[in-house]
């Protein structure tokens, strides 16, 4: 289908990809937790545009070039490293007490959305993921066309598990927004996985 080869194959190795917890999850849960809809679905955008140039990256064989240079892929991950901690530090010493206005809302939405591109960005091991999964879907008479085909149903299925994600988890935030500390608690557990998966990643950049 879609000059797709193994079409059902490659539409479950999607779900199950979405289905792995990262920092981009974080990212766009703790958006929903704080600010709502609004904020949550602008960190799936931002995540959204990070995956799709590294997508477009991969497909223009950016994956090669950082191949052969390991050393430039190792120095984005230290970058990746070092906002991850950062954010997550952030997280940890920021005040959630008061409820935000409504130009506050509108500002950290936006944030949300660098943010959410900035955490997608740092993590180039995305790349190498997509040239190599691309290629197991395409025939020996595949056309460019068909590599757009696999980004516009890597994006789709994104969007609509992430949009899940951020209505989900805006019910279970309502669910618990009369408990006096839920904000509170919610912030720093964000805070703490970024911490945790920016020395995860260090740990593996060794």
């Amino acid at each position: 289908m879609f000059d797709i080869q193994n079409y059902g194959s490659f539409i479950m190795v999607v779900f199950v990809f979405q289905l792995i917890p990262g920092a981009g999850t974080i990212t766009i849960l703790n958006a929903t937790a704080r600010n709502g809809v609004g904020s949550g679905m602008k960190a799936v955008f931002g995540t959204l545009s990070g995956d799709f140039i590294y997508m477009l990256a991969a497909v223009l064989g950016l994956a090669a070039i950082l191949g052969a240079y390991p050393s430039i892929l190792a120095s984005v991950q230290w970058v990746g490293v070092a906002y991850l901690c950062w954010l997550g530090l952030k997280l940890l010493r920021a005040s959630v007490t008061d409820e935000p206005t409504d130009m506050a809302l509108k500002h950290e939405g936006w944030a949300y959305f660098r943010q959410a591109l900035a955490v997608s960005l740092t993590n180039p091991k995305v790349i190498m993921f997509f040239m190599a999964f691309f290629p197991l879907f395409l025939r020996a008479e595949s056309t460019p066309g068909t590599l757009l085909t696999l980004m516009v149903h890597v994006t789709a299925i994104s969007f609509l598990y992430q949009t899940t994600l951020v209505l989900v988890g805006n019910i279970l935030t309502r669910k618990f927004s009369q408990w006096k500390y839920a904000r509170v608690v919610a912030t720093r557990l964000a805070g703490m996985a970024f911490i945790g998966f920016g020395l995860k990643l260090a740990f593996n950049n060794r």
